[in-house]
């Protein structure tokens, strides 16, 4: 071989690349189509039709309309767990898991949804639309069972015994979730906001509990 003569992927890698970008191009046919006509009115047909496949494929790749048309959400959560593992052991995981949520808002490498306007449009279609809602919450269930594997992990425990690294990522998420859903709503704010309203909705759990904490102290002793 020449020096600096590009390699050919292996066949196994091909097939993953293409595949990918199969997936892809289904997700955001459904995003398009959702969008476009509102998802009552779109079928997976149409989709598979719009990304250039066949409907054999579609279901190779997802189980019905709401799944493809979310599947950003799935991608995200997946980055999030990514960014929550390489996160320092001596982070406690409440911490830990708000930097790993930092994180991805900051990464440009990997794009996230929250930098795509039409997904910005479809996560506040979620809001309008039960079918959707009932797929996401599937999705962020997922996520944050994975996430709990992650924390009990950290902290060297089973969760199935020790409530710590449910009530954590239950506690961490549900943050995260209140802030995407106000920023969705509000069409005046952009990316960086975003990350802005996430820092502060953190602030205000800790906040809240720190409170909550003096009282019941103060209760105790009296």
């Amino acid at each position: 071989m020449k020096a600096n003569e590009p390699t050919t992927p292996p066949p196994a890698d091909r097939r993953q690349l293409k595949a990918r970008r199969t997936r892809e191009a289904l997700a955001e046919a459904a995003v398009a189509l959702v969008l476009e006509r509102g998802l009552a009115e779109v079928t997976v047909e149409a989709i598979a039709e719009r990304a250039d496949v066949t409907r054999r494929t579609f279901s190779r790749h997802f189980s019905g309309k709401e799944d493809a048309a979310l599947d950003f959400t799935r991608a995200d959560g997946a980055r999030i767990n990514a960014a929550l593992r390489e996160r320092p052991a001596t982070e406690p995981p409440l911490l830990a898991y708000r930097r790993a949520v930092a994180d991805w808002l900051a990464d440009r490498a990997a794009v996230g949804w929250h930098h795509r306007p039409e997904q910005r449009l479809l996560y506040a279609a979620v809001d309008r639309e039960p079918t959707l809602f009932a797929a996401y919450e599937r999705i962020r269930v997922d996520a944050q069972d994975e996430s709990v594997r992650i924390i009990a992990d950290r902290l060297g425990t089973d969760p199935a015994r020790d409530l710590r690294p449910e009530v954590v990522v239950g506690a961490a998420a549900g943050v995260l979730t209140a802030a995407l859903r106000t920023w969705a709503r509000d069409d005046s704010t952009d990316a960086e906001d975003l990350a802005d309203l996430v820092a502060r909705a953190y602030d205000a759990l800790i906040g809240e509990a720190a409170r909550s904490a003096a009282t019941s102290e103060e209760a105790t002793r009296e």
